[in-house]
């Protein structure tokens, strides 16, 4: 192995590790480009500044507060989803499907 080769060897590396970076860069910059020319429409579309409605000043700028918010009507007394024993034997339905059963494991043996 001479050292004129090994610079040769050098030399040609060298190039074609540039070639394929100048081909990155024209690769990018058209692409670059494409999306600048495809999308034109889409970036001039600007939303319209804000304007108030007409006659906003005399108008409350927020509702007032419902009367009935947070209160529970008077006639109407909260009841359990499942009722108690007492209630089922006289007829009363619970509200929920019965809870399926556990799923457990056997236990771990101790070595």
């Amino acid at each position: 192995m001479s050292a004129d080769y090994r610079k040769r060897e050098y030399r040609e590396r060298l190039m074609f590790a540039a070639a394929l970076i100048a081909g990155g860069l024209v690769i990018s910059a058209l692409s670059l480009n494409q999306i600048r020319a495809t999308d034109r429409q889409h970036l001039a579309q600007a939303t319209p500044p804000l304007q108030s409605t007409p006659g906003a000043e005399s108008k409350p700028s927020a509702p007032s507060e419902p009367v009935t918010t947070g209160t529970r009507p008077s006639g109407v007394s909260p009841e359990p989803a499942r009722p108690d024993a007492e209630a089922q034997k006289a007829g009363a339905q619970p509200v929920l499907p019965p809870a399926p059963a556990e799923k457990t494991a056997p236990p771990i043996q101790q070595k």
